[in-house]
């Protein structure tokens, strides 16, 4: 069973750094970009960075230069969130796309974790 747990949410200040984690686990033949998303109250799921298996990188424009994208080669990916704004307050929740023993390729999240950022 393949699952992704992310760590590293909490509050901080405005200004502040947080960097969340990503941990990949099961009968993974092969990962093909891994990425963090986040929710806002009221607000739809967005995209916030992702990589590719070659280490290319897409950032949301609201978060270039603040953030940064990360992965090694244990199944990790790394959020690095610096200046943190209060309008960065959501669930951020990790997804990757696997190719999964048996399974072939599929889509993977992680259950979320909270950031807020105060004023």
């Amino acid at each position: 069973q393949v699952q992704l747990v992310e760590s590293g949410g909490g509050l901080v200040q405005a200004g502040g750094s947080l960097r969340l984690s990503c941990a990949a686990s099961g009968s993974i033949l092969s990962i093909n970009a891994m990425g963090w998303y986040r929710q806002a109250p009221g607000k739809q799921r967005e995209l916030v960075a992702s990589i590719t298996s070659n280490g290319s990188t897409n950032y949301a424009d609201s978060v270039k230069g603040r953030f940064t994208i990360s992965r090694d080669n244990a199944k990790m990916s790394y959020l690095q969130m610096n200046s943190l704004k209060p309008e960065d307050t959501a669930v951020y929740y990790c997804n990757a796309d696997l190719t999964v023993w048996l399974r072939g390729k599929r889509i993977y999240w992680g259950q979320g974790t909270q950031v807020t950022v105060s004023s």
